[in-house]
Order: structure tokens, then sequence, then C-alpha cells
């Protein structure tokens, strides 16, 4: 069904039409409640294909009254372009990346330390608990409301057109895109590596144009973003992983009634479930896809790399912005100490 949907949607852009099975681009000025979702990735990615579903869904259930138009691949702005919207009331919801955010909010990024989650349950358990609610609860502070389950990014990979990533030696010098993000660029910093914040919407180009040498990000977006014909190597270094809080904007969400906005919170949520299990699917499966389309595979072992970030001072430089408590929360969510 996914890859009948996909071809589906392929076949519509290729013909030049703008219908598609899950982004409606027609007015939604006949509902009650007519608002806006915007994100940064493009309509093909889990995350947009699963919020349209989601926004049918609330449609339907609420009988047309509340109405979600989907604006993705950065149709209105770039990452902060979009933040600043949803707090101030010119778009209902949008999705960002926690390292993202954590230029308004220091601690969303808590969930990208370098190898603190091992595996997707580990995630699950520290996200949906004790750290996702610390971490939802510093958000809500800035005119937004957080919901309750984050979606995912997947665990990170990072390509290359120059060399394959072995390493932490491999990452030395290398020109690697990374979101705009402090603590992406620590990150590569500790591994020696001259990282260059660029927003999603340049990648492409940038590693085309060879602004840069790699990029790091899920094979999920490696594929649906194309990557692969402007990367040849692709190393699994699963360096973290990175997910998207869905947001809204405080007045947009307090103007619905109770029985509304239990709907479109519930809905989102329950298809937040269903897009995690979708992307973890998909990316233990494209490899083999990504490999007939030319990119070239290697293994890692994440030792080396977890001793240079130790070495490099990462683990406490970052302990210490973060505190004593929200660090203890992060190990007792991974299950052993990091720093």
């Amino acid at each position: 069904m996914l890859e009948l949907s996909r071809r589906r949607f392929l076949a519509a852009v290729g013909a030049g039409t703008i219908a598609s099975p899950f982004i409606r681009l027609r007015s939604a000025s006949a509902a009650e409640f007519a608002y806006k979702y915007a994100g940064n990735v493009n309509a093909e990615h889990p995350l947009t294909r699963n919020i349209a579903i989601a926004a049918d869904k609330i449609r339907e259930r609420t009988a047309g009254r509340v109405d979600i138009q989907i604006f993705p691949n950065s149709q209105l702005g770039s990452e902060m372009d979009m933040l600043t919207q949803v707090r101030t009331g010119a778009i209902e919801f949008y999705t960002i990346s926690g390292l993202v955010l954590a230029s308004l909010v220091p601690i969303a990024s808590i969930n990208g330390i370098g190898f603190a989650f091992p595996d997707y349950p580990d995630v699950w358990r520290a996200m949906d608990g004790k750290l996702g609610a610390h971490v939802r609860a510093a958000i809500d502070k800035f005119s937004v409301v957080t919901f309750p389950r984050i979606w995912s990014g997947g665990y990170r990979q990072v390509t290359s057109s120059v060399r394959p990533v072995r390493t932490p030696a491999d990452l030395q010098g290398f020109k690697i895109r990374v979101p705009v993000s402090p603590l992406w660029t620590s990150m590569f910093k500790a591994f020696g590596a001259a990282p260059v914040s660029i927003n999603w919407g340049e990648v492409y180009s940038s590693l085309q144009t060879r602004v840069v040498d790699g990029q790091e990000t899920p094979l999920v977006s490696i594929e649906s973003a194309k990557l692969y014909e402007v990367q040849k190597y692709c190393s699994l270094t699963n360096h973290m992983w990175d997910g998207f809080w869905f947001l809204a904007n405080r007045r947009a969400l307090d103007r619905l009634p109770p029985d509304l906005r239990d709907i479109v919170v519930g809905t989102i949520d329950d298809q937040a479930i269903a897009q995690r299990a979708e992307v973890e699917r998909l990316n233990k499966n494209l490899q083999q896809a990504l490999t007939r389309l030319g990119l070239v595979f290697n293994a890692t072992e994440p030792e080396p790399f977890q001793e240079a970030l130790r070495k490099g001072g990462f683990y406490e430089d970052w302990k210490g912005r973060y505190g004593e408590a929200a660090w203890a929360l992060l190990e007792e969510s991974a299950g052993r100490k990091l720093s």
C-alpha cells in the first residue's frame, strides 16, 4: 500500500498536476476552524504523509469543522521563520527538530546527544517518559503547546562525496552540513570535522555545488530528498536519534472547543505512533534500495566515536549546559552513564 501510494504521488508530480492522495491544496475557507500546518521536509517524507493522513481523519471526525492545510518542504519559510510564525499565530501547527528548536529552548536538543540511545525502544522510553515531559514543559513556556508524542526522524547516518567514514579520523577536516543547531556543530567539531549550518531546503544544492562534502540524516531523508544523486558513500554511524516535536500555537488551540481539541490532539498523537513504525520499517529496508541507486555503504563501530566525544569534552560540556537534573534523566532513560 505504501509503495502504491508513493507511485501515485510521483505519477501526479510527473504529469505536472498538483493533486495528491496526501497533500490537499484546496481552500479550507469553508471550515469553522481553518488552520495551517507547516514543515520543512518534502511531501514524500513519512512525516508529511502521516500528518496529511491525520488532517483527513480530523476533518472526518469533526464533520468538517476543523480543516488543516498542509505546507511541506519549507514553503512558508526557513525553520526559524516558521518557528516564529507558530509562536505569533501566523501558522497554527508546525513540526520542528528538537535540535533546531534548541536555539530557543536549549534543553530541546538533549535527545540528540551522540550515541545516547542504542535502539528505538530506548528512545521511546525516554521521550514518552520523564525526559520527554521535562523537555515539553520547557518548550511550552514559549507561546506554544507541545503535543505529547514526538514524531520520528530516525537514526542519522553520514554521507559523503569524497570518502567513506569508518573512524573518527575520517572526519578530520571534513566539510559536513549540519542543521542550524549548536549541538550538531559541537559534536562534529569534537570529531575534528568542519561543520557548516545549512537549512534543509538548501542541502541538495549545497552538496551538488560542493559547498560541503557531506551531510548526516536518516536513510528515509536521504531517499526522499534524492541525496544519492549527489553523494557516493553512506556510513552507518547511528550517531544520534532525532525527532520532530509537533507544536501548536497556544491561542489557536485554545479557540477549539474541548471536544474538537481532544480530537485534534488525539488524532495527531495516534498518527505519530504510526509514523514512528513507518520510519523504523523504512530505515531497515532502504539500504538495499539506495545501494541500487548507487550509494556505497559501510558499517561502523560506535565505541571509537564515543571515546572521541569523551576525550573532546563533548559529554561534560553538554552535561554542564543542560544541568545535573536533566542529565540524570537522560542517563536514567539511556540506562547507562555517558560522561
